[in-house]
């Protein structure tokens, strides 16, 4: 008579082989490619299991995050460094491939980190792994281009109207952005005659407005009317 095979035994929590780090159900995680010229995978754990007489096969069901260039589309301007979407792929695989843990981020709290560390990543995507399609599908998109925003581009803002634009794409260096104290887009210059004033020297005020220009943008996303 063959004999049964143990039950499984669902798990609470995990500690990472060769480390203190303890991860459970909900914890996002870096997982080992096999092809080790890639960067690990990004995943959540949706449930930890143990098999095996003694419970040391211990499994992990998750849910892959994609990179931009493994989704259909690939890779766009507007995709940050350490973007990711949440897909509908779900895999079971040994918790021994588990090399850490990381942090997915909303869109809206990664932008409000004062540094980004390697384990920090965003996700504003869901993505559907058989159809390449996302949700949402739109988004609110700035700047003459129109495009979503990429939080590892500089942005200004219009004092006029409030859009946002790409120093590039109005002909203006980065360097030379970060010197403004005020700016005025093309079209309110026209019909206000008001114009961008560039200062040679830049102030403690106009630096912090440099640096919270993503807060401020972020909180008028909703607002926007032009959509993807």
């Amino acid at each position: 008579m063959a004999k049964s095979r143990p039950p499984k035994r669902i798990l609470e929590s995990y500690t990472i082989k060769g480390s203190d780090k303890v991860i459970k159900p909900g914890d996002c995680v870096l997982m080992r490619a096999s092809d080790t010229s890639k960067p690990p995978y990004v995943a959540r754990v949706e449930a930890i299991e143990a098999a095996g007489s003694r419970g040391t096969n211990v499994r992990v069901r998750v849910r892959w995050y994609y990179r931009p260039e493994e989704s259909m589309g690939g890779r766009r301007p507007f995709h940050g460094a350490k973007e990711v979407f949440l897909s509908d792929h779900y895999d079971v695989q040994s918790a021994d491939t588990i090399e850490g843990k990381c942090n997915v981020h909303s869109f809206r709290s990664y932008t409000k980190l004062d540094s980004v560390n390697a384990e920090d990543f965003f996700c504003r995507f869901e993505y559907k792994s058989a159809t390449g399609s996302f949700v949402p599908d739109r988004i609110a998109v700035f700047c003459k281009c129109e495009m979503p925003y990429n939080p590892d581009d500089l942005m200004i803002q219009c004092e006029e109207c409030s859009d946002w634009f790409h120093p590039s794409c109005i002909g203006m260096t980065i360097k030379d952005a970060k010197k403004l104290e005020h700016f005025f887009c093309q079209s309110c210059t026209a019909e206000n005659g008001k114009m961008a004033e560039n200062s040679h020297e830049a102030t403690a005020q106009s630096e912090e407005k440099c640096d919270k220009y993503i807060e401020a943008r972020v909180s008028r996303v909703e607002s926007k009317r032009r959509r993807r």
